[in-house]
């Protein structure tokens, strides 16, 4: 770090890791909270992380062979990796990053290249296991009142958000940029946020746990749609009732119409539903989205049905009727006017209710970060930074974040995702940019990375990285794999 004292203060030190160049009194930290002037020198508040797969850090060893000096080891992978969580950045981009770390992995020399990424250019990615109405696509996502995001579409059994990128950060008001910054970091951290979405719902988004809907917490995701779920238990329903009719928001499905009831020779009962016919046993829009029976705003669901036909229903007829998690079900018989009457349920239908619960996965909040990585810090790898976007892409060099790996985009720059749980706790950071700072590492043999132009003068061996003041080792855990020769 350049550290410059000004005229006024002789006691102060500048800060040159992010564009905000605070003056640092001493025992005082930055802004940021990440760098602090301690007795005249700029040093990082927190950490550097290193990782180790050890068996002390409860890695197991299961040999498949009786060879005796065999390690444990299947696939080629090192035993130590050095993160960029805690070790500082490149700004401003001129210089080479802040650890350049050389090991010996299977006989093979191999580097990583580590810094802490300040980006403009981020993003949380958020799907939400829910059949609940979280609310219209394109709404405004909010944060302590400011816009941080918008919905996006729906998938299968999830809800989507998309939060934060550029605009957010840096277009719209001072204070919106700030609560974006914070919303962000505090996901990335796997801290709980309180989002609410403009004509929809308020709910609490936490990566790994479950979603709070409107102070409700969720406890399955939806097994299918109602199609499929007709699909699945309709002979498990077969000759025990007469109908059955699973609601859902997107596609509701009716047992005697369908191609399953069909197969199964279940005889026409003369229902009529509301909403549009898709395809026989398929129906769309029988009711508006919501937070009640299969994410519509139905707590009656007879409300969606019209009158039976009398040519073909009649008296007795036996109907249930469920929800795509199994939360909602109600049974019914016809009475003489062919009007459906709530009776208690039969216990092999109820054994059916438990199956739909059981066979719905526990409801969860996953993050997802996003960034851009293909700027101005690839500038801490290379002297020729497209060289390392070109070796990404030709899979010479891995990129992990904190040690956990990555999702690459196709197509131009270094655009990654990667799950928060993966990453060690407090990870992220940020500067008053407002930006957020996360860990990225670029790992690759030594040989590629002498061909691409990298920063030969500074690369270090790992022995001392390892060995140097104010390091942390925290265990690397089984889930997470690592760079690999």
């Amino acid at each position: 770090m350049v550290m410059e004292t000004t005229s006024a203060a002789t006691d102060k030190i500048r800060c040159d890791a992010c564009p905000v160049m605070c003056y640092i009194k001493p025992g005082a930290a930055g802004a940021c909270d990440r760098y602090a002037n301690h007795d005249g020198k700029l040093v990082r508040v927190d950490p550097h992380v290193i990782l180790e797969r050890t068996v002390e850090h409860g890695g197991k060893l299961v040999p498949f062979s009786r060879t005796e000096d065999w390690d444990g080891k299947i696939v080629h992978e090192p035993s130590t990796f050095v993160t960029a969580i805690g070790a500082g950045t490149t700004y401003p981009d001129y210089k080479p990053a802040p650890f350049i770390v050389s090991a010996e992995v299977d006989g093979v020399d191999m580097v990583t290249v580590v810094t802490e990424g300040i980006f403009s250019y981020c993003g949380i990615k958020v799907k939400i296991d829910t059949d609940r109405y979280l609310g219209p696509e394109t709404a405004t996502v909010r944060a302590q009142g400011e816009a941080v995001g918008h919905v996006t579409t729906s998938e299968y059994g999830s809800q989507m958000l998309s939060l934060g990128g550029v605009h957010h950060l840096t277009s719209g008001s001072k204070k919106e940029g700030r609560v974006t910054c914070d919303t962000l970091m505090d996901l990335a951290n796997c801290k709980a946020v309180e989002l609410t979405i403009d004509g929809g719902a308020t709910v609490v988004v936490q990566a790994g746990q479950p979603p709070i809907v409107n102070g409700v917490k969720e406890e399955r995701m939806r097994v299918g749609c109602g199609s499929a779920t007709i699909g699945m238990f309709a002979k498990q329903w077969h000759g025990k009732v007469d109908e059955v009719v699973v609601v859902d928001d997107h596609i509701t499905g009716v047992l005697s119409e369908h191609q399953a009831g069909k197969l199964l020779d279940i005889a026409d009962t003369g229902i009529k539903m509301k909403g549009r016919r898709s395809t026989p046993g398929r129906y769309f829009q029988v009711a508006d989205p919501g937070t009640g029976w299969g994410g519509t705003n139905i707590s009656d669901p007879l409300s969606i049905l019209g009158p039976f036909d009398k040519k073909e229903a009649k008296a007795g007829l036996t109907m249930l009727m469920v929800s795509t998690t199994g939360e909602h079900s109600s049974y019914y018989v016809l009475d003489e006017a062919l009007s459906p009457v709530e009776t208690e349920m039969p216990a092999d239908l109820k054994f059916s209710v438990e199956r739909i619960q059981e066979n719905c996965e526990p409801a969860l909040c996953t993050v997802l970060f996003m960034a851009g990585a293909g700027g101005s810090l690839r500038a801490g790898v290379t002297d020729n930074p497209v060289r390392l976007t070109r070796s990404v892409k030709d899979a010479l060099t891995r990129v992990t974040s904190g040690g956990a790996p990555v999702y690459v985009w196709p197509g131009g720059g270094i655009t990654y995702m990667v799950d928060v749980t993966q990453i060690p706790a407090g990870a992220f950071g940020y500067v008053p940019t407002p930006a957020l700072v996360a860990p990225i590492e670029f790992t690759m043999k030594l040989t590629d990375y002498a061909a691409l132009g990298g920063h030969m003068d500074y690369v270090k061996p790992l022995a001392e990285v390892q060995n140097g003041e104010d390091v942390r080792q925290l265990p690397w855990q089984n889930p997470i794999p690592g760079p690999r020769a």
